[in-house]
């Protein structure tokens, strides 16, 4: 399109006043903004901060976190293999091997002979969790896990089901019902006999 197209409506830029063009009251309203700020941190009042790792965060009981592998009364995992959280997962985060259950095992045909999920893929979306039918998959309110390589995000067997010893007397598995929130909170390291160096987690009492 041409510039001197009789379809092209110039706009004029508004004149500004003295007062406007002196930009006065913007910087007048952002100190008021600082000062109320200054002034609530200075008696105390509508902190946004905590000082972490000594003081922490409390997340919503419907918050998502790391998985874990859930044990039965026995102290078997409850995955039976069905593979419908790695079908549920939109980002195909979760691998399953299934395996013929023990002669022992008379409730179950099949059971996970190997179960990972890549914690760096997952988008914590809780769909895996929703499409179980025994249960045997939840997602935790642990969320200081970090870690210096990609291969210690990988979460296999045994580290989901550490989480599980970790996490069962704070937050008892779900089975539809939302467990209450926990306001006491400590701190320990878990290693667990995969590779990989020492993963950092919350220990909830």
């Amino acid at each position: 399109m041409r510039s001197d197209d009789p379809a092209l409506k110039k706009m004029t830029p508004p004149k500004l006043t003295l007062l406007e063009q002196s930009y006065l009251p913007q910087i007048l309203g952002g100190l008021v903004v600082t000062g109320r700020h200054i002034v609530k941190a200075a008696l105390g009042d509508g902190a946004v901060t905590m000082e972490y790792p000594e003081v922490q965060h409390q997340p919503s009981p419907n918050y998502r976190g790391v998985h874990r592998l859930n044990k039965d009364e026995q102290g078997r995992v409850k995955c039976v293999a069905c593979m419908l959280c790695a079908t549920a997962c939109p980002v195909h985060c979760i691998d399953i091997v299934g395996a013929t259950a023990p002669e022992s095992w008379t409730d179950r045909e099949k059971y996970c002979q190997s179960f990972v999920i890549d914690e760096l893929r997952c988008i914590y979306c809780g769909m895996c969790e929703e499409a179980c039918p025994v249960d045997a998959i939840e997602l935790t309110s642990m969320y200081d896990l970090s870690g210096l390589s990609r291969e210690e995000m990988i979460f296999d067997k045994t580290k989901l089901l550490s989480v599980f010893d970790l996490t069962k007397e704070g937050e008892p598995m779900k089975s539809g019902i939302v467990p209450p929130a926990s306001s006491n909170r400590s701190r320990e390291l878990v290693t667990t006999p995969t590779t990989g160096p020492v993963i950092e987690r919350q220990q909830l009492v």
